[in-house]
């Protein structure tokens, strides 16, 4: 009889259990305005099985707003009572509601006498956890979701007022910090974002809060926290598994539409890798030249141009470093090892007022930071490079590094080139270390550096050759959970030169120079969750050789020849305020003061005013001594933007920047070259200046996933440095009489729509952009002509990009790249006549005429080995087609005169399809 009852009261149990997970797992939908705590009790109760016990005494002061569709009602209750001091308590069907004091529902652990044995350790239970609302009890492993973290100094009472959480957001598996998370209130309306260091900081009411996390490339996650003071919290993300499925994305995922920022693009290092690229390596460059209005002025060139600027107006970082020749091998792949790098950052517009010094873009490169957990690596064999990285922890969870490098063997495939080149000769390396530790709660320290070097010789005994050298140091401290700042000092050396050697008696040696020495100290004050103030001081002390000649071996007869040395410092103080308005309007505003100083020693050329600078109106020269002050520059620079939300998934946003550039690059080349010339402004050389306006529609689509956007821009260039036909640019000590002060316009549309989830994803982007400069100033020479605007050697109107991605399984995807763009713009020979008894040609307008139109498509295979997660090393192979179609593209064209006819030829760098293959481990 005893078993028998006992068995009913099992039974019973049961059903009630039964009951009670199906009762917690309905939703309702309620609306409710400045309710009492009777219409809501009575509405629930209506909508659900649950019961309430109350005394309506204690809850005479609450009035309830909330609107809520499809949601539990221990979801309900979470916003009902957030910030306040009411609770709830659950137990089967029966809702307990409290002021000010908690109710346990369940038993102390060891209550019945049992003793934690190994297979059943002890439970520590907080009596708060049984108030943790879990809105979505599917998710079975999701035990640190449904946990409350307390934050704070904690009290028997949450007292009202705010108070501010910080923390950082880190990878679970390799304790990295994860760049650019998102955290979303959603009861609050407000969220914030990581910065590169993985920090974060967000003011919110006391209480009970609900964290929504989401990171690029990480599984999305949430936290459930009760805030009683300022205090920290760390959230650890794990990766995100690739699902062959549509991912349903939620309402808060809308950075691209709710940030205040316009003309800005971020990529993961996942997405760059998915782009199919010449000889198969991952290139953060070529995947760069498919964002709108960034365009290059040929296959194969180095550098590129952004909304009609030239390719020495972009500002490339490489971890706050600066590299000014960002390619290898003729600028068939990137500076940047894919396999350190986490993120790349391009600022077209919304240009942070942290940064200045160019005109047309910042395209900031973050590397990794290395795994604080384990010993990891990774390896890829191609057909001309290999690389090899590995990273781990110094001091387990404290200190880390990362190591990485490539190297290439591509003379094999010189070698297949025709007989004019089947003598030349390509190499290059690179090797990136960094190191970061951690060494306290408030204070970091990150090493960062960089160093490659490019040789090569096309059939000839004139060897060409450059090298980047950066390093630097950055401490970061948190003052406070609001106030944090990172300090850096650096140095970056960029040197190229050009030597002869097979003749001893002519072998010469031509070098050039960049050095500069950097100081950098950027704060971020979060003065509330409406209000981001930043500021900060840097500084670049320039020291450039714009060309040392000299002999090349002890038989040269060569004579020396050394353009004198310049020196410079560029400073600039900042202050930045991002500023909400209301829910849907945020404004940022900043104001960077630059002071640019030319320093001695130095000799200046001095020539006659009101008439064209040449070697006949040189009056004179002023010699200066070390350090001297020569001239002075600068200007305040404005930086502005505003967002304003039409909708959840519409917004309209506009910016307006100023920005001011001191260094120039000198080149009668379109692409940058190993003969380029780089020259800091002076008395006879102006600093060049800009101002942009744009304007820009965002709008997602089916719930989120797919992305649109339209900006259009309008941008006035100053003083931009053009050259006189027939300029001399190396070892030029008269480099003014050569080069000509322009001021140009450039304007255009861009539109871009993306996919960034789901078993298909890309991007297709449009630009439609023009530049144009105008010389009529005949004080500086003959006008450019007569005087009219002309079109830019980079001004290439139409430009079309698609990127798409498809994954079958797994293990298995495609790639598909199609590019197409016009061809650009060059100045060619018109006709022929005779002068003082020779011919002599006679050429167009300048860039009256364009070359060929551009047109490629590239295809690639994706197929990873297997996802076991206990095997010793993980692999995968990419192979594809690079110029699928195999069209001639034309880099550029050129025009040669023999026994007096003059003949024009076209080249073209791959004219063929281009197969690759790569082999890639991870370990």
């Amino acid at each position: 009889m005893n078993k028998l009852y006992l068995f009913g009261i099992f039974c019973l149990f049961l059903t009630q259990l039964a009951r009670a997970q199906q009762t917690a797992g309905t939703t309702i939908s309620v609306n409710f305005q400045q309710a009492t705590i009777q219409t809501v009790v009575a509405d629930i109760e209506s909508k659900s099985s649950y019961h309430f016990y109350y005394d309506a005494a204690q809850f005479d002061s609450l009035k309830v707003s909330l609107q809520a569709s499809d949601k539990t009602v221990p979801a309900i209750l979470d916003m009902a009572f957030n910030g306040t001091n009411f609770h709830y308590a659950i137990s089967g069907q029966q809702v307990f509601l409290t002021r000010a004091k908690v109710l346990q529902t369940t038993l102390a652990p060891g209550f019945f006498g049992v003793k934690p044995t190994e297979n059943a350790p002890a439970v520590t239970v907080n009596p708060a956890t049984a108030f943790a609302a879990n809105e979505d009890k599917v998710i079975p492993e999701a035990t640190t979701e449904n946990k409350l973290y307390e934050i704070g100094a904690k009290t028997n009472t949450v007292t009202a007022g705010r108070a501010t959480l910080s923390g950082y957001i880190r990878d679970i598996k390799s304790g990295e910090a994860v760049t650019g998370a998102s955290i979303y209130i959603a009861e609050q309306k407000t969220g914030v974002a990581t910065d590169q260091f993985g920090y974060f900081t967000i003011s919110l009411p006391k209480g009970r809060h609900l964290l929504s996390i989401r990171g690029v490339g990480m599984r999305d996650t949430r936290r459930q926290i009760i805030l009683y003071s300022d205090g920290k919290i760390i959230i650890e993300m794990t990766e995100q598994v690739t699902s062959l499925k549509e991912v349903k994305i939620s309402a808060d995922k809308v950075v691209n539409v709710k940030s205040v920022e316009l003309g800005v693009t971020r990529l993961d290092i996942k997405s760059i890798k998915q782009v199919p690229t010449v000889f198969g390596e991952a290139d953060i460059l070529r995947v760069v030249l498919t964002l709108p209005g960034v365009q290059s002025v040929g296959e194969a060139s180095t550098g590129f141009n952004v909304r009609g600027g030239s390719a020495d107006q972009n500002l490339i970082l490489l971890n706050d470093a600066t590299v000014y020749n960002p390619s290898h091998f003729f600028g068939f792949f990137s500076a940047f090892n894919p396999d350190i790098v986490k993120g790349v950052e391009l600022y077209k517009s919304s240009i942070p007022e942290k940064f200045g010094g160019r005109l047309s873009s910042i395209l900031d490169v973050t590397d990794r930071e290395g795994n604080k957990k384990k010993f990891t690596g990774s390896a890829g064999i191609g057909l001309i490079t290999s690389r090899f990285n590995i990273e781990g922890p110094i001091i387990k969870d404290k200190t880390s590094f990362i190591f990485g490098g490539r190297a290439t063997y591509s003379d094999w495939l010189l070698q297949l080139l025709p007989d004019a080149y089947k003598n030349s000769q390509a190499s290059f390396y690179d090797f990136n270390l960094d190191i970061s530790h951690q060494i306290d709660d408030k204070n970091n320290i990150y090493i960062s550096s960089y160093l490659s070097r490019d040789k090569f010789k096309l059939n000839s005994d004139t060897a060409y050759s450059y090298a980047n050298r950066n390093i630097n140091i950055k401490w970061k401290h948190n003052f406070n959970n609001k106030l944090f700042g990172l300090f850096l000092v650096g140095s970056d050396r960029y040197q190229y030169d050009i030597a002869s050697f097979d003749n001893p008696v002519n072998a010469y040696k031509l070098k050039f120079d960049v050095n500069q020495s950097n100081f950098k100290s950027d704060f971020t004050y979060y003065l509330n969750t409406r209000n981001t103030i930043t500021f900060g001081l840097n500084s670049i002390y320039y020291k450039l050789h714009p060309g040392t000649f000299g002999p090349n071996s002890d038989k040269s007869l060569i004579a020396p020849d050394v353009v004198p040395a310049q020196q410079a410092l560029e400073s600039a103080l900042y202050l930045g305020d991002k500023y909400d308005l209301n829910d849907d309007l945020s404004v940022s505003f900043g104001l960077r003061y630059s002071l640019y100083n030319f320093l001695g020693p130095q000799t200046v050329n001095n020539y006659t005013p009101g008439l064209p600078r040449s070697t006949s109106t040189l009056i004179d020269s002023t010699t200066y001594s070390s350090g001297k002050l020569i001239k002075t520059y600068g200007g305040p620079e404005i930086r502005l933007s505003a967002r304003y939300n039409l909708g959840d998934d519409l917004s309209i946003k506009g910016g307006y920047n100023t920005l001011r550039q001191y260094i120039h690059l000198l080149s009668n080349t379109t692409a940058i070259a190993p003969t380029d010339v780089y020259q800091l402004s002076n008395s006879n050389i102006k600093p060049q200046y800009g101002d942009q306006v744009s304007l820009g529609i965002y709008k997602n689509l089916k719930n989120n996933t797919i992305e649109t956007s339209v900006e259009v821009y309008y941008k006035r260039l100053k003083d931009y440095l053009d050259y006189r036909s027939g300029a001399t640019l190396v070892l030029n000590h008269h480099i003014e009489t050569d080069v000509i002060n322009t001021r140009g316009k450039a304007y255009g549309v861009e539109l871009m729509v993306r996919k960034n989830t789901g078993a298909a994803n890309g991007w297709i982007s449009y630009a439609y952009s023009r530049t144009f400069l105008k010389q009529d100033d005949p004080t500086l020479g003959q006008p450019i002509n007569n005087g009219d605007y002309y079109p830019a050697n980079y001004d290439k109107p139409h430009s079309f990009n698609f990127v798409g991605n498809y994954r079958f399984t797994h293990r298995f995807s495609i790639s598909l790249n199609v590019t197409y763009s016009t061809g650009r713009p060059i100045t060619l020979p018109t006709g022929k006549y005779y002068y003082a008894g020779s011919e002599r040609v006679y050429y167009s307008d300048r860039n009256a005429y364009r070359i060929p139109d551009y047109f490629r498509s590239d295809f690639s295979v994706n197929i990873d080995g297997n996802h076991k997660v206990h095997q010793l090393t993980h692999n995968s192979f990419t192979f594809g087609i690079y110029n699928l179609t195999g069209r001639q593209n034309p880099y550029s064209a050129y025009f040669t005169q023999q026994s007096g006819v003059v003949t024009g030829y076209k080249l073209s760098i791959f004219a063929k399809p281009i197969p690759f293959v790569n082999y890639n481990i991870r370990f």
